[in-house]
């Protein structure tokens, strides 16, 4: 036992996707001594998968831990994305206070709104952080009262509502008290910090009670329970039990146990109450599990896991460019890594599909949480069909269908607000308000999931890629009925090749392509977006007849628009029920379902 007992605060960065998050905590990091002075240190230091650092956002929470003074800070960074909503729900249950963070020109978003919420409702006294006030068009004060309104409006009691506010820039590392502070550090956040959470009573003697908020996977290890210990000490070979999600109790012996020290895990002898940490040994623990001594383990109340909204099928690549490219490529393999995603991701479900053994039904939070996942297998050498995402539909005691509902809220130039509004009507959205100043408008709608899917793309074309949308899942309503799909029709290819510039420029005239010249093709691959509402079979494989005979300026160059790309997210929006996304590791393709039109038309019949 240590003499005297080190002081620990759990705190977490909550924030709208973009307010600033990972560079605050880049700037608690470095202004707490983890680095090395000669260390060279990436922005967004916690984001460290690839794909975080390609999207600039933060997708999976980390934890890291620094020291102020005497006291042991742990810093958990968490997701801003909607889709990663229920992970920022788990990891507040294990943080004292939380840094909200606001831009000091945007004010609260919707974002800020939900992960607010979920604090107050978890008896947490927010921070208030204004960041960016080196903004041209900062407005502070003015968002100071912006929050203060959110805070009331969300029923937060009194002593929530006097929050203490701080004004800094991030990048910098800066907080100040007031604005025009000369402070050139963190420091008043640090003091804030312990101020706020750092008079807590030492529990560590107590009766153990961990309750399970985070999964991890270790290769070597297995299944990692990551959470924050409420009371008593933990030690590597402790035998204890396990309050299970279905209600009973189960021995175990807990393997290893670590902390977070600066930007690693480390392996300590025994952890105590306040801190979080990271057990083994426990092959099935799962979210929201208690872990407590023998015979006096008290059950925490259990954490829900939110239903998914979105499902995909998963298949197996039937295309003949199968296998060209990646190295897994069968429904074993496809198989185990999803049951491997399952380890860690606990907001997702694999179900076997029904009339095939080539695949499986995955169901997630949304587009960003599915196509995460389809971008991390694509990189890892996994070859996939995806049908088109499809939103999943509930039924109430009465039998009425139910479905997923969004906020939407949507920032656009005044001349491009008419269009908006007459999409999303068409697809059965609500207005909820309307405001414009200074030649921006500002709409809130409410909009059935349904609807959304497939609007992003078009909604960056209306706005010129002016406009701003930002939605959340909100809750489930009663079936809106028929929303209108695609309005254009797609050019398949008819025949296997390489596609020629010759034909390609002849097909230009008949809507956008999707495929440079000498690109390889297939029957039924789609090579390009029809003007119309009707598919049309082409030959992008056809050459210029060669013959002796020369003409003056016919034969010159010819010049091809750029061939628009999809990201996979596009895609995944773009296609429509007969047709599928083909993710390789070096390419994302479109595809029909059922290539040969023979076969197409035989299908239709029937």
């Amino acid at each position: 036992m240590s003499e005297k007992p080190q002081k620990i605060i759990n705190i977490a960065v909550i924030a709208h996707v973009d307010a600033g998050k990972s560079t605050l905590v880049d700037a608690f990091l470095a202004q707490s001594g983890v680095f090395r002075e000669n260390q060279e240190v990436v922005d967004c230091v916690m984001d460290s998968n690839d794909l975080e650092r390609e999207r600039g956002i933060t997708i999976y929470s980390k934890n890291c831990s620094i020291m102020h003074g005497d006291t042991k800070i742990n810093i958990v960074d968490t997701p801003g994305h909607a889709d990663f909503s229920s992970e920022v729900e788990r990891i507040l249950k294990t943080v004292d206070t939380v840094i909200l963070l606001v831009d000091s020109s945007e004010g609260p978003m919707p974002q800020t709104r939900f992960v607010l919420n979920k604090s107050l409702e978890q008896g947490l006294n927010p921070i208030l952080f204004i960041n960016k006030i080196d903004k041209k068009d900062q407005r502070a004060e003015e968002v100071v009262d912006e929050v203060f309104d959110l805070f009331v409006e969300l029923g937060a009691n009194d002593e929530q509502l006097d929050f203490p506010i701080l004004y800094g820039i991030a990048k910098q590392g800066i907080a100040k008290r007031e604005l025009d502070d000369d402070s050139t550090d963190l420091t008043p956040l640090f003091e804030t910090i312990v101020e706020r959470a750092g008079n807590k009573e030492d529990l560590s003697l107590e009766p153990l009670q961990m309750q399970i908020s985070t999964l991890a996977y270790d290769d070597y290890i297995g299944r990692l329970g990551i959470g924050r210990i409420e009371k008593g000490t933990i030690h590597p070979g402790d035998k204890l039990e396990v309050y299970k999600r279905n209600g009973s109790f189960e021995k175990c012996k807990i393997g290893q146990v670590f902390v977070y020290k600066g930007m690693s895990r480390v392996e300590v002898k025994e952890a105590t109450a306040g801190d979080i940490a990271v057990i083994s040994g426990i092959p099935d623990i799962m979210i929201g599990e208690t872990i407590g001594e023998i015979n006096q383990c008290e059950p925490m109340d259990m954490i829900e896991i939110e239903e998914p909204t979105l499902s995909m099928n998963f298949l197996v690549n039937t295309s003949p460019f199968a296998g060209k490219s990646g190295k897994f490529v069968t429904t074993r393999h496809l198989k185990a890594r999803l049951e491997k995603e399952l380890e860690v991701n606990v907001g997702m479900r694999v179900e076997p599909l029904p009339d095939t053994t080539e695949g499986y039904k995955v169901s997630g939070r949304g587009e960003l949480h599915l196509s995460i996942l389809l971008e991390n297998m694509r990189r890892e050498g996994y070859e996939i069909g995806v049908s088109k995402p499809e939103v999943i539909l509930r039924k109430d005691e009465n039998g009425k269908k139910k479905e997923p509902v969004e906020e939407v809220i949507i920032s656009v130039p005044d001349e491009y607000s008419g269009t908006v509004i007459q999409k999303l009507n068409i697809r059965k959205g609500t207005m909820i308000s309307m405001s414009s100043d200074q030649g921006w408008t500002k709409l809130e709608f409410h909009v059935p999931t349904r609807g959304l899917l497939g609007y992003q793309s078009e909604f960056i074309n209306d706005t010129h890629g002016e406009g701003t949308l930002v939605r959340r899942f909100i809750d489930f309503e009663d079936y809106f009925g028929e929303i209108p799909g695609r309005q254009n029709g797609v050019l398949i290819s008819g025949v296997n090749g390489d596609t020629m510039a010759y034909s390609l420029f002849n097909l230009s005239d008949r809507g956008t392509l999707i495929v440079g010249p000498a690109t390889p093709v297939y029957e039924g691959m789609i090579v390009g977006i029809n003007n119309k509402s009707d598919d049309i079979i082409v030959n992008p494989t056809k050459n210029k007849k060669l013959t002796n005979t020369r003409a003056s300026g016919s034969d010159e160059a010819l010049k091809l628009i750029d061939p628009k790309v999809f990201t996979l997210e596009e895609a995944l929006e773009f296609i429509e029920d007969d047709e599928l996304v083909e993710v390789t590791p070096d390419d994302i393709r479109l595809r029909k379902k059922i290539l040969s039109e023979l076969d197409r038309r035989r299908s239709r019949r029937n």
